[in-house]
């Protein structure tokens, strides 16, 4: 880590793998970004992952998510999750690599302070008590595999606890979901390679049980195909659950230099949930939609949040936008964790830009 730019000579925190600061990633990304994404490869090549998405012009097309692969025969895409069998795209449908355990409400989750297990809503429809859901539990899902690849993944140790993970149909899935369960939450690695596994499981354990109370909810890189968010947010409302969006960067060069994605999926996918979800937030009284948005020291700060905050105070002030505290990990290990300065400096800025419900979460990392 430095603590000045080598390009332009700015004092602020830069990471060693980045190599210069987000101003000139901004302004100069032709420049700047070829190298970043070469080790973003480099990094990828040694998990035995794809470096890039792959473009094989007689490969069969994915279309599942927003990296758009062109798989050749006998090849992964870029999640390594989906690949070209004789012919046919095959992986995440019936079948999933997953791991899972038992959560007691209310959680750590993005959305508990807004949601029917961890807040004051959706009662008695969608939740079993006024308050917190206590005594009751989540089902927390998580899939094996991702459609980016984030230099500050909180949760990166996945790619190397395949001993760990699971093979599992959608309906071995749903019937994980015991007689205390309240709510069933996708997370990972990314629930997008697996979404229709995690769609067929979300059904499959609300059959027979559709005047109980079992939420569907999703947390995700928002990264998919715009196909699937028809059918995500049908069961979400149907189920009282939550989509719950990371929103890692608004400017593209900076998403890329962390993600080594392009967010224009991202921001349509969540552009589009904003607006047919608004309705039925009002309605019911608590949310549809949520996002959120790790506050990496260097990267994710004043301005970056501003602009988060600015787009989606654009489309509904009322979706709630979490801001969470990052911590040293993953190939950003140099950078330190997120200071009450910049917590707070961020906070102001996304009441500046709109939003009316506003959270800081991970409190206990700040330093």
């Amino acid at each position: 880590m430095r603590n000045t730019c080598p390009n332009c000579g700015k004092k602020t925190l830069v990471a060693d793998l980045i190599g210069v600061c987000v101003d000139c990633l901004r302004k100069k990304p032709e420049q700047f970004l070829p190298e970043i994404l070469k080790r973003h490869q480099e990094l990828r090549k040694a998990l035995r992952l794809p470096a890039k998405p792959p473009e094989s012009k007689i490969g069969k097309k994915c279309g599942w998510c927003l990296n758009d692969c062109r798989i050749a025969e006998g090849e992964r895409g870029f999640c390594g999750a989906r690949w070209n069998q004789k012919g046919r795209i095959i992986g995440g449908t019936k079948f999933a690599s997953v791991s899972y355990y038992y959560d007691p409400l209310p959680s750590n989750c993005v959305a508990d302070w807004v949601c029917p297990g961890g807040a004051h809503a959706g009662f008695p429809d969608f939740s079993y008590t006024r308050g917190p859901e206590y005594g009751y539990l989540n089902l927390a899902v998580f899939y094996h595999a991702c459609t980016f690849h984030c230099l500050n993944c909180q949760n990166w140790q996945f790619r190397k606890m395949d001993a760990l993970a699971q093979t599992l149909s959608f309906k071995e899935l749903a019937e994980k979901a015991q007689e205390k369960l309240s709510c069933i939450c996708y997370f990972g690695g990314d629930p997008t390679p697996f979404m229709v596994h995690s769609i067929l499981a979300g059904k499959e354990a609300r059959k027979g049980k559709e005047k109980k109370i079992l939420r569907i909810c999703w947390e995700t890189n928002g990264g998919m195909s715009k196909k699937f968010l028809k059918p995500m947010l049908k069961l979400a409302i149907l189920s009282g659950g939550v989509l719950k969006f990371d929103l890692k960067a608004f400017s593209e060069p900076i998403h890329l230099a962390l993600t080594g994605a392009t967010n224009k999926q991202t921001l349509a996918n969540f552009a589009w949930l904003a607006k047919e979800s608004k309705e039925y937030s009002r309605t019911r009284g608590y949310p549809v939609l949520v996002a959120s948005t790790l506050l990496v020291p260097g990267m994710i700060e004043d301005d970056e949040v501003f602009s988060l905050a600015k787009f989606i105070a654009g489309l509904d002030p009322q979706i709630p936008y979490a801001l969470l505290a990052f911590h040293p990990d993953c190939h950003l290990s140099d950078l330190p964790p997120t200071s009450r300065a910049q917590a707070e400096s961020c906070l102001n800025s996304a009441k500046k830009a709109g939003i009316l419900r506003l959270r800081l979460g991970n409190r206990h990392l700040l330093v």
